[in-house]
């Protein structure tokens, strides 16, 4: 399976691309929690049903110490008892901003609100931030269907 469009190789789709990733640097250096990111990210990815961004954020976190059994609940989270109630907050809010057209209101008062009690405004800031930049990258790879599964951690730096 190859991708329809080579996103690094096509001049417009790279430089377009160096552009958000340069947005993600400034989140991915914020006081954000670095395991809360990843946790988003595999989340937005999970529902925008982006196997390259999945694939991924899983390898990255794994690197980066996360447990698999934590991992392996990302997708039923609220069930689960291995995140904290930030993390649930930053899950809330990542589903909500990630399925904002289906909800006619988007983003509820209360799932801000419950974010709002673990994050201060910075962090709130690059949470936002984060909802929206994984969400343009999922469909980039799902519009020019990025195939998944050979992703190595730390292969874009």
């Amino acid at each position: 399976m190859d991708a329809r469009l080579n996103l690094l190789d096509n001049p417009i789709a790279a430089k377009s691309l160096r552009h958000v990733i340069s947005a993600g640097k400034v989140v991915s250096d914020s006081t954000l929690p670095a395991a809360t990111q990843e946790l988003v990210k595999i989340r937005a990815s999970q529902i925008n049903g982006c196997g390259f961004c999945t694939d991924m954020h899983t390898k990255e976190a794994t690197h980066a110490g996360e447990t698999s059994t934590r991992l392996n609940l990302v997708a039923a989270w609220r069930e689960a008892k291995v995140f904290t109630d930030a993390e649930r907050a930053a899950l809330e809010l990542a589903e909500q901003g990630t399925r904002i057209a289906d909800a006619a209101g988007g983003v509820t008062d209360e799932a801000w609100a419950n974010a709002a009690k673990h994050y201060d405004e910075d962090q709130l800031a690059a949470l936002v931030s984060l909802i929206a930049l994984i969400n343009a990258f999922n469909r980039v790879n799902v519009i020019v269907q990025q195939p998944a599964g050979d992703y190595q951690p730390g292969q874009f730096g």
